[in-house]
């Protein structure tokens, strides 16, 4: 049902994809202008239309945000406006309710990296910042990618362990990683940074990365301690209500008539739900509001508002989803709460959003006189890849492999396996598409071994390739251009194959030029014209595709009426592949000959009837993760290439693909299982979302990224090709190298999880050695913390670096390396001075504090320790003259350990080549190899010979020194 639009605000809307923005302002809505788009006012409520999806096929999100100090009559204006506006787009949109700071994932998503709030409102007079002198702020800012952003009280008792900070001050704005914040956290803090840095100081002040557990005297640490009044420990996040997440509970059904609820009796099923009654659905995690097709607007405004009355009612949790649909367009978590569920619309999605939105452009007189008659579209062409790439491709018979002979490449058998090799070169660099073809009949056996060789195939191309999996039928876009023609045949060549239907006693049907046979043309273009082998049979004609039927001595085309010149093209190139130099005839639809159709076995009534394309869906993105073994996956809302943190695994679902990406930073064991974790995700998405169990399968790494996954994105090479973990890398994007690699005192944790608890509980128990209890004054009243002199408190920290470093090399805590004394005075920051610089009470033997458990499963353990261990330290290794190039020397290192781990686990998988073919001057050089990791192909044994040592203790020197050695012996 489409209404006549009767609210102004509410003219021409959901045109356009993007967000479409309304306050209420005198219970009415008033456009908001875009400038103040991701800006909202406490005081005030607001709705916000997201419209998705393509023109005539569009989608509708309708969210109405309600600010923690507006009034009952705008929130209730704003519920009902968001009605009327549902009735304008033609009551097919999905409702929420988005109360502040308790924001659904999918409406912080629009706004990118986060949401503003402000204090005040329209009806108390909106304040800018112009308005008040500058007063310095304390932000947390929660969230992966969809960043939760408030204000808290600015003392030093809200700093904690488990959270981002954000301090903004005049000059400068200082960014705190709590302990226990992973990697993907702070990443996504940095885009809030930029945004403050940006917006509210012209971009003119200075960021600093404070990292919890790093105890330093001077520089940018030691002044945001100052600015709290002198450094403290600090404890773990304390919950409060608003954090308790509330508890699942089986659904109960409730309905809404004459503004009143009544509970509706009998197991949950969809035959309760009446057409012309609302009803609410809660579960205690998640609330609906289901409304019928029929039930009049009045009565949809009415369950709007009677639900708000049961959220206070019965005491909501504010975390609990507010979730509102129209019937026919619920969505997969309402149905979940049902037994079964099945459609009675046979009308496909899309062609139903089309006539919707053609009845109501053409009810508000928005459709113009030529837009009665439709034309023709031209096809969008997806991304391909490029053209003139090395193809090679074998053919899989059990355990062996053999060459496809050039002249046959294209040709596939239905009961064979294949595996397919694409090299090509794109902007300077080599790229290698390895994918394997699973024939519908083809046998286990050899099902297993294509997937086992393709797999040793990709790691022996150093990890760089994408490998990919295709089932006969499902072949991708990029798959089919590179063939052309491609051709499907009956049958199979491989020995299991014919051992398989021997056995059964079935008929061996394997396509010989010699023997009778018909083909079907299918597509309209290069990216999906395909031959396909089909039953003889005059049924399987079509008017709108080409046909061959080939005989021992004849071929004969046949065109349909109703057939495109493409597909008539391609038919002589399936012929002349097939079967070269043959006499071929042509025959048109409706003057075939008599032989024509004894050759088929007779004349009969075949399709006249277009084949309808697979409809086309939203790509959606997800995190992958696995929980104590329990598979977990989170979407991810209005993704963009900023999203893809290199210590994650992504998966990009088409729905005609699906496309696992694998960031650089995932650890070995993840990286080793990102098909498997691909494979997982198509059998939970076939079971509860109709994705197709034979959609191709793709693995993607970071910086190798093909077209056909690059173009779901805004995307960015440079980005893309940064090497490094996501913190550092948008670190230098958005501050350059000062804020990292200059400052010293500040070097972020290289660990992709924000660091092992293990790890956390000895850099805080060692933090708290600095304190002990003889250190402070016996007195009656409450302990207080008394500091240790710097150079005291730098020893126990080199101390705690020596052990983790020995702990990672497996050995015993090496000495203590001399130190130098600062040549700062110790006066210059509250960190130094022996006086009491803090009133909080503790207990009087001055426990570590317990960390936290780990909000990321499988950490990876952090390869540089949570404290700065470079300040004051002598490195005798380094040819260094300073204490700065030291401290320099000591990052490049940590940047060679961070890494380490990644090399060895390729060396795991690639192939070994001598000493002769991997120097720089070889005559026979190797072909295939990363040439700056030229010793990583040796032989441990042929290693240890050529270096004096093992890989483990080549690989524990200096980046420098590794490659001072390597020039000695040409594999630089």
């Amino acid at each position: 049902m489409s209404v006549k639009v009767s609210e102004p605000a509410f003219q021409g809307v959901g045109q356009k994809v993007g967000i479409e923005i309304w306050r209420i302002e005198n219970l009415q809505p008033v456009p908001l202008p875009k400038s103040d788009y991701g800006r909202f006012y406490s005081g005030d409520s607001y709705i916000v239309l997201k419209t998705g999806g393509k023109a005539g096929a569009h989608t509708y999100d309708i969210h109405f945000w309600l600010g923690k100090d507006t009034s009952q009559d705008e929130s209730g204006t704003a519920a009902v406006k968001a009605v009327e506006l549902d009735a304008v787009l033609g009551n097919r949109a999905i409702q929420n309710r988005e109360p502040q700071s308790h924001e659904s994932k999918r409406f912080l998503s629009y706004f990118k990296p986060c949401l503003m709030p402000l204090e005040g409102g329209f009806s108390a007079g909106i304040k800018t910042p112009d308005d008040e002198n500058f007063e310095t702020k304390l932000y947390t800012c929660e969230g992966k990618r969809a960043v939760r952003f408030k204000q808290v009280p600015f003392t030093r008792s809200t700093l904690n362990h488990d959270e981002i900070f954000i301090l903004e001050t005049k000059d400068k704005i200082y960014q705190f990683n709590g302990a226990n914040t992973n990697m993907q956290e702070r990443t996504k803090a940095l885009e809030v940074v930029q945004l403050i840095k940006d917006k509210y100081h012209e971009g003119n002040c200075n960021v600093a990365i404070i990292d919890d557990g790093k105890l330093q005297t001077e520089g940018q640490s030691g002044e945001f301690w100052n600015l709290f009044g002198g450094f403290a420990p600090i404890g773990k996040k304390i919950a409060s209500e608003d954090d308790i997440m509330p508890e699942k509970t089986p659904p109960k059904l409730y309905c809404i008539a004459g503004g009143q609820i009544q509970d509706v009796i009998g197991e949950l099923s969809k035959s309760l739900l009446r057409t012309d009654k609302s009803y609410i659905l809660y579960s205690g995690t998640d609330m609906f509001i289901w409304v019928g097709r029929a039930t009049r607007l009045e009565d949809r405004k009415t369950a709007t508002q009677t639900a708000e009355e049961f959220i206070v009612n019965h005491n909501v949790s504010k975390l609990t989803s507010v979730t509102r649909v129209i019937q026919g367009h619920e969505t997969n978590l309402f149905k979940s709460n049902f037994g079964s569920w099945t459609s009675a619309s046979s009308v496909p999605p899309f062609e139903e959003g089309r006539g919707k939105v053609a009845a109501m452009l053409k009810q508000q007189g928005a459709l113009l006189k030529g837009q009665a008659k439709t034309s023709p579209v031209e096809e969008e062409v997806p991304p391909l890849l490029p053209e003139n790439g090395e193809l090679e491709v074998w053919h899989i018979d059990g355990e062996s492999t053999t060459p496809v002979p050039k002249e046959d490449i294209g040709k596939f058998y239905s009961g064979d396996c294949y595996i397919i090799q694409y090299a090509y070169d794109f902007n300077d660099k080599k790229y290698h598409y390895l994918c394997c073809w699973i024939g519908k009949d083809s046998i286990q056996e050899d099902q297993t071994s294509a997937c086992q060789q393709t797999t040793s195939m990709f790691k022996s191309l150093n990890c760089k390739a994408v490998q990919g999996r295709v089932y006969q039928g499902k072949e991708p876009p990029q798959f089919i251009a590179i063939f052309q023609p491609l051709i499907v045949l009956k049958g199979g060549l491989s020995s299991g194959y014919k051992s398989y239907i021997a056995e059964k006693g079935l008929k061996d049907v394997t396509y010989s030029p010699d023997t009778s046979a018909l083909i079907e043309i299918a597509g309209t273009s290069a990216h999906n014209n395909k031959a396909l082998q089909i039953d003889l049979g005059a049924t399987n004609l079509n008017s709108y595709g080409c046909f061959i039927l080939q005989s021992a001595t004849s071929v004969l085309t046949w065109y349909g009426n109703q057939s495109t010149a493409e597909q008539q093209q391609l038919a002589a190139k399936v012929v002349e592949f097939l079967k070269p130099g043959a006499p071929s005839k042509f025959s048109r639809e409706g003057k075939e000959s008599l032989a024509f159709w004894l050759a088929l076995g007779g004349k009969q009534t075949y399709n006249s009837k277009k084949i309808v394309q697979e409809i086309v869906r939203e790509p959606h993105l997800f995190g992958i993760s696995s929980n104590k073994g329990k598979f977990e996956i989170e979407e991810i809302y209005s993704f963009e290439q900023d999203d893809l943190f290199a210590e994650d695994v992504m998966i990009l679902d088409t729905h005609a693909e699906v496309i696992v990406w694998v960031g650089q930073s995932v650890n070995p064991k993840e990286k080793q299982s990102a098909f498997e974790t691909g494979q997982k995700y198509i059998d939970l998405a076939a079971s509860v979302d109709g994705l197709s169990p034979y959609v191709p399968l793709f693995r993607v790494q970071e910086g190798s990224e093909p077209c056909f996954f690059t173009t779901y994105f805004s995307w960015d090479p440079s980005k893309a090709t940064a090497q490094g973990n996501s913190f550092k890398k948008k670190a230098m994007l958005l501050f350059g190298p000062g804020v990292i690699e200059q400052s010293h005192d500040n070097k972020p944790e290289v660990s992709s999880r924000g660091g092992g608890a293990t790890q956390r509980a000895s850099a805080m128990a060692a933090l708290t050695s600095a304190f002990k209890s003889s250190n402070v004054p016996k007195t009656t009243s409450a302990p207080r913390i008394v500091l240790n002199r710097a150079s005291q408190r730098a020893a126990a920290v080199a101390a705690l670096s020596n052990v983790l470093t020995a702990e990672r090399k497996g050995g015993p805590p090496p000495p203590d390396s001399p130190r130098k004394k600062s040549p700062k005075s110790e006066s210059t920051s509250p960190l130094a001075n022996p006086e009491i610089v803090d009133q909080v009470p503790v207990p009087a033997s001055a426990p570590a504090p317990v960390s936290a458990p780990d909000p990321d499963p499988d950490p990876v353990k952090s390869e540089e320790p949570p404290f700065d261990t470079t300040e004051n330290n002598e490195v005798s290794e380094a040819p260094s003259e300073t204490t700065e190039s030291n401290q320099e020397t000591n990052e490049e290192d940590s940047s060679v350990k961070e890494t380490a781990e990644d090399e060895k686990s390729c060396e795991d998988t690639q192939s070994t080549y001598p000493y002769d073919q991997l120097i720089s001057k070889s005559t026979n050089p190797a072909t295939g190899i990363d040439l700056k990791k030229r010793e990583t192909y040796l032989s441990p044994e042929e290693f240890e010979e050529i270096f004096k040592m093992p890989k483990e203790k080549f690989y524990g020197l200096p980046r420098w020194k590794q490659d001072h050695i390597k020039k000695k012996v040409d594999l630089f």
